[in-house]
């Protein structure tokens, strides 16, 4: 379905129900809202929060621009904006404190949310993201798994990454997928029917990189942050490895703050590690 939120139509789905029958009375389960990385649209992390559903109701939709939801204006393809319109959702839907998960990208979209509607939300989880865009980190994180797969191959894919941070374009995002994209996972394979649905906007993907990514950095802004937050992050991640969640356990100064490091897992957590990755957030959301 589509939502009309901040001026634009967004596409929602919602998985699993609110409210469950038990004997007399109704349980009402918590509400997730999922926020995709990318950016692309939600049908990579869909497999990953449906195994929620027996917990929480769970919201995800396509951030605007991205997927199957209009795009509007692309001067608003700011974090800014992609964290107002997660408080559009949630006031569009009638959601009262959710649990809200980032997922790369998604987790820049959170923090933009957490910090400017502080309070909002009752739980937060960041996955595999960081307070900034770490070039330095992700380039090393290339080397490293490249360095892994043969003599000579890291630098390679070093970069390759570096080109495409450098001038993102046609020709350098090619040259990246191409050299970078199966370092997501340790396994080395992607789903290729998940690929070839997965939608994405190129233009507002290559905007992101050279405009908004350089630019932002939250380290600051999340001092305001008291809501308790799971962080989870792949030890063998490439391009938001461990030091990225360093940097937000170390800005996150007043919240609560649970970690977890998932031993050999890349960025795709929830395919190299996945009943790991489900029973932490079935906790986290449970809890």
């Amino acid at each position: 379905m589509h939502v009309t939120v901040n001026g634009v139509r967004l596409f929602v789905e919602v998985l699993g129900p609110k409210l469950v029958p038990d004997g007399p009375r109704m349980i009402e389960r918590p509400t997730v809202v999922a926020l995709h990385g990318g950016p692309s649209d939600h049908a990579h992390m869909r497999g990953m929060v449906e195994r929620l559903t027996d917990v929480a109701q769970v919201v995800v939709y396509d951030h605007r621009g991205c997927g199957r939801s209009e795009p509007g204006d692309p001067a608003l393809w700011t974090l800014d904006q992609w964290g107002d319109d997660v408080r559009g959702v949630c006031d569009a839907l009638g959601i009262e404190a959710p649990i809200v998960l980032g997922l790369s990208f998604g987790g820049f979209v959170a923090q933009a949310y957490a910090t400017r509607h502080p309070g909002h939300a009752s739980r937060l989880v960041l996955a595999v993201t960081g307070p900034r865009y770490d070039i330095d980190l992700a380039t090393e994180g290339f080397r490293r798994q490249g360095e892994r797969d043969g003599p000579g191959r890291g630098e390679t894919e070093a970069q390759a990454y570096a080109a495409f941070a450098a001038r993102p374009d046609r020709e350098t995002i090619m040259g990246f997928v191409a050299a970078c994209r199966t370092l997501y996972t340790t396994g080395r394979t992607l789903d290729a029917d998940l690929e070839a649905r997965t939608r994405t906007n190129l233009p507002l993907t290559l905007d992101f990189f050279a405009r908004v990514a350089p630019a932002f950095d939250f380290t600051e802004a999340l001092a305001v942050v008291e809501t308790p937050i799971l962080i989870l992050g792949g030890d063998e991640d490439p391009i938001t490895p461990p030091g990225c969640q360093d940097a937000l356990e170390r800005a996150l100064t007043r919240a609560p703050v649970r970690r977890v490091r998932f031993a050999n897992a890349g960025h795709m957590i929830a395919q190299d590690a996945t009943e790991a990755v489900a029973t932490e957030l079935r906790a986290w959301v449970a809890g």
